[in-house]
């Protein structure tokens, strides 16, 4: 079954995670400009949904972009614990296109 829409859930993937990674990016950016500012700042648990949401990579670009939440170690476990879910999703779904 998966096979039949193979290239359309990989366009739709692949949208998802361009989408969602520029979202990240952004909200990435903005919390460091909130915390240089000394504004009120994005919740972290905001930041893991976001990179939960398919924001994993652009959460990844914009840490080594704008040098944010690279530090603190607590965060950095859970950041890579959600992009070994993303790539454990992405080769479930590619083992499950070629069984079908």
């Amino acid at each position: 079954m998966l096979k039949a829409y193979g290239t359309e859930i990989w366009l739709f993937m692949a949208a998802l995670y361009v989408l969602m990674g520029g979202v990240t990016f952004l909200v990435y950016g903005s919390d460091k400009r909130r915390a240089r500012l000394g504004r009120r700042r994005v919740p972290e648990r905001t930041l893991h949904l976001l990179e939960l949401c398919f924001g994993w990579f652009g959460a990844f670009v914009a840490q080594r972009v704008v040098r944010h939440k690279t530090q603190k170690m607590p965060f950095q476990m859970v950041f890579w614990g959600i992009g070994l879910l993303h790539v454990l999703l992405v080769g479930l779904l590619a083992w499950g296109m070629q069984v079908s």
